[in-house]
């Protein structure tokens, strides 16, 4: 059976049908695939039970893969490629180190001075109820402001920290691991308003869960400007909720695409995943506060 595509709904994403990436694929499925991916902003693959080889055999067919320097706390072991993004608890019992990544929305490796690509989830375990994955198209979130602030915005620059990312209880619980991880990632600066390379569309490339303010603006100046721009990008109608089956493999431009992880798992439950991340485009520049 060949490829098809099938939309997945009104805001973002497709399915795509009759792929088997357990066996090596021709450049023209590759090239189909790729298409469903740039037209739709993610696509998702079901019933793949692959290993982490297929896994980054496949996503190296759309380019060069991040080796997560800037995450290595939670590389896989054996796989620098896989990122691990898990709920259970460690060997030791304490909680999993990555149980709060992706809870509020953001664009990965927006933080870092060359932003992912794509990023490549794989599902390896789901509770019977929640740990749902919501996704915003971008596109939409820009083209729908008024003329008036996509003037407003189009020469900011935003400033993307992974501090901001990093949640209150992983710093509590460990410092020394938080403060490690920033050490790599000093705040940067990204342009509000995005132009991907590929389409040519202008997309907002903003997040809460990682822009804390605008450059050459206070903190509190920037919010009047940031929150509502928060708020207007994830519209339920710019919006996809995934339900995740075990072995679904989502695969989402990171240019154009944010992504939220939810807390909506029942009590002991978990949910383990794991990420192959393409590198994208070099972006930004280090952050500079105004003295």
């Amino acid at each position: 059976m060949g490829i098809t595509v099938k939309r997945l709904s009104y805001g973002i994403g497709a399915e795509v049908l009759g792929a088997d990436l357990t066996r090596p694929m021709s450049d023209e499925a590759i090239a189909q695939i790729r298409k469903a991916w740039i037209d739709n902003g993610i696509v998702l693959i079901r019933d793949q039970d692959i290993t982490p080889e297929q896994h980054i055999a496949f996503s190296r067919r759309f380019g060069v893969l991040d080796d997560h320097s800037a995450l290595f706390k939670y590389r896989h072991p054996e796989h620098a490629e896989i990122f691990i993004v898990t709920t259970r608890p460690n060997a030791d019992g304490s909680p999993s180190n990555t149980r709060e990544t992706g809870v509020n929305w953001h664009s990965d490796m927006s933080y870092t001075l060359r932003p992912a690509m794509g990023s490549l989830l794989y599902c390896l375990e789901i509770p019977e109820v929640g740990g749902d994955t919501q996704f915003a198209n971008m596109y939409l979130a820009y083209d729908t402001l008024s003329n008036g602030f996509k003037r407003l915005i189009e020469p900011l620059q935003a400033v993307h920290t992974y501090a901001w990312a990093i949640h209150d209880t992983e710093k509590g619980r460990n410092p020394e691991f938080a403060k490690a991880h920033i050490a790599v990632n000093p705040p940067v600066t990204q342009p509000m308003v995005r132009v991907h390379p590929e389409t040519g569309r202008k997309t907002l490339y903003v997040s809460e869960g990682v822009t804390t303010h605008i450059a050459g603006m206070t903190h509190a100046e920037s919010q009047a400007i940031l929150q509502p721009l928060f708020a207007h990008a994830v519209r339920p109608e710019f919006t996809y909720r995934h339900h995740w089956r075990l072995h679904d493999l989502i695969m989402w431009d990171n240019r154009c695409a944010m992504h939220k992880a939810l807390r909506d798992r029942l009590p002991g439950t978990h949910r383990h995943m794991h990420r192959t991340t393409i590198l994208g485009e070099p972006s930004g520049a280090l952050y500079q506060e105004a003295q």
